[in-house]
């Protein structure tokens, strides 16, 4: 009896221990895009200040990344103001610049904003606009596109941020990586007129580095104010609308692993009420 006993709960330990692992490779988490968020604007704040109300209440979110152009315009005041909002957030958050987000000679350039992150939030651990988190077994990426020096509305993925992306891709080649940034390098549909403003500069260079991995799951982008997904060698190309475009909405993404099968990604776009009492 005591045998059969100790090989049941063997067997259910087994099983407990199946469980966790299975649940460890679920995982949700939101999208929020081009904020543009001004302190001189009481509206903007009122809309970000509904979205992170929203957020804190949608249940089992891991954390949540804006997605560039967090701000209206590259000042620190502006910055201060985003951060007083969004430091109300009971999940981690996460950072991508966009090309509203930075200017060198206005006192905004990528260090700068990142030292202003940390000011405002001591838990802020990032330095550099190209970075990695890693939840439970997936691996995440931020990558920079914006640019500092003479700004503009078309992203460029330097050289040196292409080849940490190689180097990521590499180092992780087992993991399943989702990548976040502003500039897509899978253009929506339906923005064809906008692209001799909006464009990425030499997407295929970016391109090249994605042809030689097979574990990037998902591209997450915002940057055309609009909302896409499709599916180009295997890899799911996310764009997202503005937070504060009308209706006001952020996105939702959950992704599920099943034994035996890839990973399967469900967005849901999320609309939320403003209201006036925050």
């Amino acid at each position: 009896m005591k045998k059969l006993l100790s090989v049941v709960i063997i067997f259910m330990c087994l099983v407990a221990t199946s469980c966790i692992k299975a649940s460890a490779e679920n995982i949700k988490f939101v999208q929020v895009a081009d904020v543009h968020l001004s302190a001189e604007s009481d509206y903007s704040q009122k809309v970000l200040e509904n979205a992170v109300e929203d957020i804190n209440n949608q249940p089992n979110v891991e954390f949540v990344v804006f997605t560039g152009d967090n701000i209206n315009n590259p000042t620190p005041e502006n910055l201060r103001c985003f951060v007083k909002i969004v430091r109300k957030l009971k999940v981690p958050y996460y950072i991508a610049l966009g090309n509203h987000d930075v200017y060198k000679s206005k006192d905004m350039s990528k260090i700068r904003y990142f030292e202003i992150l940390r000011e405002r939030n001591i838990f802020y651990r990032q330095r550099t606009p190209n970075y990695k988190f890693k939840k439970k077994n997936f691996v995440f990426l931020i990558v920079d596109g914006a640019k500092e020096v003479i700004p503009g509305s078309i992203g460029y993925y330097r050289e040196d941020t292409l080849a940490w992306l190689d180097k990521m891709l590499t180092k992780y080649k087992r993991k399943d990586v989702v990548i976040f940034q502003h500039f897509p390098v899978e253009y929506p549909e339906g923005v064809e007129s906008s692209l001799k403003t909006h464009k990425t500069y030499k997407v295929e260079n970016y391109n090249e580095i994605l042809a030689q991995h097979k574990n990037v799951l998902a591209i997450v982008t915002g940057h055309f104010h609009t909302n896409s997904e499709t599916m180009k060698d295997g890899i799911y190309h996310i764009s997202s609308p503005s937070l504060i475009g009308l209706p006001q909405s952020y996105k939702i993404i959950d992704i599920i692993t099943t034994r035996d099968f890839s990973p399967i990604i469900y967005t849901q776009l999320r609309e939320f009420p403003i209201k006036d009492n925050l």
